[in-house]
């Protein structure tokens, strides 16, 4: 198959439109293995963060394939996303991250690294100085990206205020907004939000943490949709967000299913598609993560 489909990001940057998620993938030798595996079926996009610690495990499995000519890549070839823990929040502590996770990932950059959340470990949502931390956090991102340590920088679960925020002292406006997205949470304003700022949007839970696949929530707009193309609920729930140019980081467990969500890159939904996954939202909602907007 052809690689991933990109994004043009407001830096110049094209950034693969689908990559490998690894949430909570700390099983080394298998989560070594099913990097390997992503490139073999075609991702060049691998997205993980200092919270997930497997930084390590990613930077190992990279290092192997760059060094053996079967894969036919190179490090310019791989997108790696990484992200700031809320306990490193801070000026000293965004440098003293990005430093570790370059060590980890066996890497002289990173290609986008964001803040993973707007509030500082240790302290309540609702605390005014998660504002200042944030702050100094992106201060040091922006240095690192001046010094070419970080490729793009950016922001996720940055709701509307975050944003607008952000935009009063930032020096580079964030490349791209990661947040929890699927036809259970349609944020479609902090979808035309970004957009408005020119900022891309990444979704991640697009399977609903499973529970759109498992049986957990049935949907029969999903399910129509799916058996009308022939393809899985997965590859519907994926095409959706894809089919609107937003960034999708599915998980995945083995190779077939890491297959599997790459081919949904070629599934194209019509509008009545699109408008009937979009109604699900009207009678199922669900968060699976914390709601940003409760953080100040």
């Amino acid at each position: 198959m052809s690689l991933s489909r990109t994004v043009l990001l407001n830096n110049g940057l094209r950034m693969p439109i689908l990559g490998f998620g690894t949430f909570k993938m700390t099983d080394k030798d298998l989560l070594k293995q099913l990097v390997k595996d992503s490139i073999k079926v075609g991702y060049r996009h691998i997205d993980t963060a200092t919270a997930y610690q497997n930084e390590d495990a990613i930077g190992e499995a990279l290092e192997e394939v760059f060094n053996d000519p079967s894969y036919g890549v190179s490090r310019k070839d791989i997108w790696i996303t990484s992200k700031l823990s809320p306990k490193d929040q801070g000026y000293e502590g965004a440098y003293e991250s990005v430093a570790n996770s370059l060590k980890r990932l066996r890497t002289d950059y990173i290609d986008l690294y964001l803040v993973h959340w707007p509030f500082t470990s240790g302290r309540e949502y609702s605390d005014i100085a998660n504002k200042e931390s944030r702050k100094q956090s992106w201060k040091a991102l922006e240095e690192l990206y001046e010094q070419k340590k970080l490729r793009s920088i950016g922001v996720s679960n940055y709701y509307i205020n975050h944003i607008d925020d952000l935009l009063t002292y930032a020096k580079v406006v964030p490349a791209v907004n990661q947040m929890e997205y699927h036809p259970m949470l349609f944020v479609k304003e902090q979808v035309e939000n970004c957009k408005k700022h020119g900022i891309a949007f990444e979704a991640y839970m697009s399977f609903v943490a499973g529970k759109m696949l498992d049986g957990t929530f049935n949907a029969e707009q999903l399910d129509e949709v799916a058996k009308k193309h022939g393809v899985t609920k997965a590859q519907v729930l994926l095409a959706w967000s894809l089919n609107r140019d937003i960034i999708v980081i599915p998980k995945a467990s083995s190779e077939s299913r890491l297959r599997q969500n790459f081919e949904s890159q070629t599934v194209n939904l019509d509008q009545e598609d699109m408008e009937k996954i979009d109604s699900i939202s009207k009678t199922m909602n669900t968060r699976v993560a914390p709601d940003p907007s409760t953080m100040v």
